[in-house]
C-alpha cells in the first residue's frame, strides 16, 4: 500500500478516537451533572457531589465535620434545617453560613429565590444541608441546579431519587418538578442573606402539628383511605409530615430548656407519629391496628397539652 495512503489512514483513525474520546468526556461530565455522585467521608453522612460546585450531605456537628467540608473547597455552607448553625465553627475553617430554612412540604416561591440569590452572589463551591441531608437539602439543590446549573425538571427528580430523597415528600418533589426561574427584579430586592435566622416559634409549630393531626382524623373517618376534598395529599405523607415537624421540635432550643418530662411526653409523641407513619405505608396494617395508634398519639399530645399548653 502507497506509504502516503497509510499514513492518512493512521491520521484519521487518530482523529476519530480523540473525536470519540472527547464525547465520552462530555457524555460523563453531563452526567454527572445529571444525578447524585456519592462521596467517601469519614465526618459527614449522605455526602453527595451535585455539580462541580456544589455539594450536599448532613449538618455538620464536629471540627472534624467542618475541616472535611472546606478540604472540599467550599466557601459557603447553606443551610435549610431549622436548627440553628455553628457559625463560629464554621469561620474557623473560612467557611461562611447562610441561613434559609425550608419545611418538609416543600420549597416556597420565596425561599426559592433567596436560595438562587444566596449561589448567584456568594463564594463558592457550596455545601447544602438540611439535618440528615436526605430530604431538604437535596430539595434546595434541585432547585438550585435548576436556576444556575441548567437541569432539567427530570435531572432534578433523578438527583432527589438518588440522593433519597423518599417519595413521601411530594412537596419537595413538587418545588423541582415545579420549578420557575425567578425574576430578576425579585433577585434584585433580596439585599441581606442571614447566617442564622430565628426559626418558627413553639406556637407556629404547634399549630403546624394540630392542622396535620387533623387531617389524619379525617383520614380515619374515611377508614384511612384519603383526606377529603384534599386528593393530592396522601394519608402516608400527611403522617410523615406530622413525623418531621415532631422531630423537628425535638431539636429546638426551646425544647432542650423545657423540663425533662415535657421532652419525654415529646418524644413519645414523636415515636408514635413514627408508628403511624409505617402503618400508613404497610398495605397489611388493619385499621384497628392504625386507630390504635392515632388515638394514642392523641392521647399523648393531649397529655402533655394539658400540663404545658392549657
Amino acid at each position: 500500500m502507497n506509504q502516503g495512503l497509510i499514513l492518512l489512514l493512521v491520521g484519521l483513525c487518530f482523529a476519530c478516537t480523540e473525536r470519540l474520546a472527547f464525547a465520552a468526556d462530555v457524555t460523563v461530565l453531563l452526567s454527572s451533572n445529571a444525578v447524585a455522585k456519592p462521596l467517601p467521608s469519614t465526618h459527614v453522612h449522605n455526602l453527595f457531589r451535585a455539580t462541580t460546585n456544589v455539594f450536599s450531605g448532613d449538618s455538620p456537628e464536629s471540627d472534624a465535620a467542618f475541616a472535611e467540608i472546606a478540604g472540599l473547597g467550599v466557601k459557603t455552607i447553606i443551610s435549610v434545617d431549622g436548627g440553628k448553625p455553628d457559625v463560629e465553627l464554621a469561620r474557623k475553617h473560612g467557611l461562611r453560613y447562610i441561613h434559609l430554612p425550608i419545611g418538609y412540604d416543600g420549597v416556597p416561591t420565596n425561599r426559592m429565590a433567596e436560595l438562587v440569590k444566596a449561589v448567584q452572589s456568594s463564594s463558592g463551591p457550596f455545601y447544602v444541608h438540611c439535618h440528615h441531608g436526605k430530604h431538604r437539602g437535596p430539595a434546595a439543590v434541585a432547585v438550585i441546579c435548576e436556576a444556575t446549573a441548567g437541569w432539567t425538571t427530570n435531572q432534578a427528580a433523578t438527583w432527589l431519587k438518588e440522593a433519597g430523597t423518599a417519595s413521601d415528600y411530594t412537596g419537595l418533589y413538587r418545588s423541582a418538578m415545579e420549578f420557575r426561574q425567578p425574576d430578576t427584579a425579585v433577585l434584585a430586592r433580596i439585599k441581606e442573606l442571614p447566617e442564622t435566622v430565628r426559626t418558627s416559634s413553639l406556637v407556629e409549630a404547634m399549630v403546624a402539628i394540630d392542622m396535620e393531626f387533623d387531617r389524619l382524623k379525617a383520614v380515619q373517618k374515611s377508614n384511612w383511605d384519603k383526606i377529603p376534598d384534599q386528593p393530592d395529599i396522601t394519608p402516608a405523607h400527611t403522617s410523615t409530615i406530622l413525623w418531621e415537624h415532631l422531630r423537628e421540635l425535638l431539636r429546638t432550643d426551646d425544647t432542650a430548656g423545657r423540663p425533662a418530662d415535657y421532652r419525654a411526653k415529646l418524644n413519645s409523641s414523636e415515636k408514635l407519629a413514627g408508628q403511624l407513619r409505617i402503618l400508613l405505608r404497610e398495605p397489611n396494617a388493619t385499621t384497628a391496628d392504625r386507630n390504635t395508634v392515632l388515638q394514642s398519639l392523641g392521647k399523648s399530645c393531649a397529655t402533655c397539652h394539658t400540663k404545658y399548653r392549657n
